[in-house]
């Protein structure tokens, strides 16, 4: 049986076709590191417990190990030493550095198409008020145009 939370999760992640294409790709993002750390850190246990001057011993150090390899900060005070260990360290990098990089590739392009929408309203803002005042003005030089019509008429008339 699915947690609830888990099948929540899955529900908001896939459920709404009108979700933003960044909101869907932050959380799917933010699925695959979790998996990554919580897999890695098993994995990586598995190829440690019993390695000679391992630090990994025990599925706690193995998460913490998993979570700051994952997120890149890497502070040294638990380490990989068998070659799986390695391996599934590199796996756990790279699926970091990709995932923070789509994640901030989406907030990137989400903040450029903010910015894009508001200049848009601007600018069709700016057209509005500028056809407003062309036709304004065409008014205006009509209702001149008349005045000037009349002045002249006015003029030729003979007096009477």
């Amino acid at each position: 049986m699915v947690p609830v939370f888990l099948s929540k999760a899955v529900g908001l992640l896939l459920g709404r076709e009108s979700r933003s294409l960044h909101l869907k790709a932050v959380g799917w993002a933010t699925v695959l590191l979790g998996l990554t750390v919580f897999l890695g850190s098993w994995a990586v246990l598995v190829a440690e417990r019993n390695a000679p001057h391992a630090t990994i011993t025990s599925y706690p150090r193995a998460l913490w190990w998993s979570a700051e390899t994952a997120t890149t900060v890497g502070y040294g005070d638990f380490f990989p030493v068998t070659l799986w260990g390695r391996i599934v360290a590199v796996f756990s990098m790279c699926v970091g550095i990709t995932t923070y990089g789509m994640v901030t590739a989406a907030l990137a392009t989400w903040f450029v198409g903010h910015e894009q929408k508001r200049r848009h309203r601007l600018a069709a803002g700016a057209e509005h008020a500028a056809r407003e005042v062309r036709q304004e003005t065409a008014q205006l030089h009509e209702r001149f145009d008349r005045l000037e019509a009349l002045l002249t008429d006015s003029g030729r008339r003979p007096p009477g």
